[in-house]
């Protein structure tokens, strides 16, 4: 499969734009899901080849570019944190350029040093986008602890300037943002679904917000959901363990069904 992207390269949106876009089509374009594969296959099979590959491809594939956003389309940051473990924990020399870089993204997540450039809402929340903003939280929060670990397995840390960054700092950071979105906010509000003893009651997902099979045993057309998705009733059926998109930029939230960027 992997040889089969890398000989027919493209991104799948350039055929099925007509589909996916504009919401899902690929506008990082297929580069750094090149990169992203081989880093994963070497670190999987352990086969030189991939490492071959990402030595020779990395430098058109994103290797030199600093990226600041983890997303379903951008794989760039997750790629180069997964590729300074091979420097951190096994000393291989050609990788130093990813660890560098993922130092930098980290130095742009926190505030004080030279590097910081990143945007927190007054409450504390980490904030990349209007729409499903807390896509960018988790994975971010994800990237944070993985880096601390293999910080901490080496015993090394991030350099921003003239400021040292711990694993623990990244924990720390990590922690703030995980504990905001299960409730120590200033809505006082959890934003994962069924969790705590306040969460949102509308949230825009199909299944949740229309009427179980044994509640309503007759089929419901396309058409005639809009009526439930436009319904100030709760939900239903309760989305237990959905993250939603989130609070704004000033931590307020509209438990809205029909504000899909936040609910």
């Amino acid at each position: 499969v992997f040889e089969f992207a890398d000989q027919y390269r493209g991104s799948y949106s350039d055929s099925l734009g007509s589909v996916v876009c504009p919401f899902y089509c690929s506008y990082s374009g297929y580069n750094d899901e090149l990169l992203w594969g081989a880093s994963w296959l070497h670190r999987a099979s352990q086969n030189a080849s991939y490492m071959t590959y990402i030595q020779s491809n990395g430098h058109t594939l994103g290797a030199d570019e600093d990226d600041y956003s983890f997303s379903w389309d951008d794989k760039r940051v997750g790629t180069k944190v997964l590729l300074s473990k091979g420097f951190l924990q096994d000393r291989i020399e050609e990788l130093q350029l990813y660890k560098v870089h993922t130092d930098n993204y980290i130095c742009s997540l926190i505030p004080g040093t030279s590097s910081f450039q990143a945007q927190y809402t007054p409450g504390g929340l980490l904030y990349k986008g209007s729409a499903s903003n807390l896509q960018y939280v988790t994975s971010t929060a994800f990237l944070l602890l993985t880096y601390a670990n293999y910080l901490n397995s080496s015993g090394g840390h991030a350099s921003c300037g003239t400021t040292t960054v711990t694993a623990k700092n990244l924990i720390s950071l990590a922690k703030k943002q995980v504990d905001y979105i299960l409730g120590q906010n200033p809505a006082k509000m959890s934003y994962m679904v069924g969790f705590g003893e306040r969460y949102p009651q509308h949230v825009h997902h199909r299944g949740s917000s229309l009427p179980s099979v044994h509640v309503h045993p007759n089929s419901i057309p396309c058409n005639a959901g809009f009526q439930y998705l436009y319904s100030s009733s709760p939900n239903p059926n309760i989305l237990v363990g959905a993250i939603l998109g989130g609070p704004d930029n000033r931590d307020s939230f509209s438990d809205d069904r029909n504000n899909y960027q936040q609910s």
